[in-house]
């Protein structure tokens, strides 16, 4: 085995090492609970008209700036 190849086996070695290492740390930490995940009901009343409130208020942006040298 010449000097180069003795080169590239230790590098590829010590990355393979640092790996290694690196996944040994995250196993060992330990893991976080999960949080609670909230329990939220959709309402979709409320959110039908938040919705055509904003469908309107484009509407009325767009009949404004209608006609002016913004939309050409």
């Amino acid at each position: 085995m010449d000097e180069n190849n003795k080169k590239i086996a230790a590098a590829i070695t010590a990355v393979a090492r640092y790996i290694q290492q690196e996944e040994e740390i995250i196993y060992t930490q330990p893991v976080p609970a999960a949080a609670p995940v909230p329990s939220v009901k959709l309402k979709l009343w409320g959110l039908s008209g938040r919705q055509a409130q904003m469908q309107m208020r484009n509407l009325m942006q767009m009949k404004v700036f209608h006609g002016s040298k913004f939309m050409k």
